[in-house]
């Protein structure tokens, strides 16, 4: 995030939307899964939590466009090319978690809101991304 033009009003904005986006996913996401909530209230919570998490992944996504627009020259083709596959990724993750609301409040699949399990799809391929980018060492006894 380092490379992008902070100075400009598009960018300003998106960061500030970004950190309130990020700073109501746990009260959104407490409210889904409390127990202590009517169904309704749950189901209202998840279309609203599942618009933020879209939101936020979105906003990443652009930041990673961004980043990676050959004319504005911010990073090297190699990393240039990286943030683009970034960018996709993060586009067809906000396509996965919108796609969640098509999934009714009232579906389970082993006892586990479809919804929950979707939202779970960006956080796994986060992680299957860091484990392929992880460095190697290869030491010999």
């Amino acid at each position: 995030m380092s490379v992008l033009p902070i100075e400009t009003r598009l960018i300003t904005f998106l960061n500030v939307v970004l950190l309130m986006l990020v700073a109501i996913i746990p009260y959104l996401f407490d409210q889904v899964v409390s127990t202590f909530n009517p169904l309704s209230v749950q189901e209202y919570a998840s279309i609203l939590f599942t618009a933020d998490f879209a939101g936020s992944l979105l906003i990443l996504a652009i930041f990673a466009h961004i980043i990676a627009q050959e004319e504005e020259h911010l990073v090297d083709g190699e990393i240039m090319i990286r943030f683009r596959r970034i960018r996709n990724r993060l586009s067809l993750l906000t396509v996965i978690v919108l796609l969640s609301l098509a999934a009714p409040w009232d579906w389970f699949f082993l006892g586990i809101h479809v919804r929950l399990l979707v939202w779970y799809v960006p956080i796994v391929s986060f992680w299957l991304n860091r484990f392929e980018q992880a460095p190697r060492s290869d030491y010999q006894d």
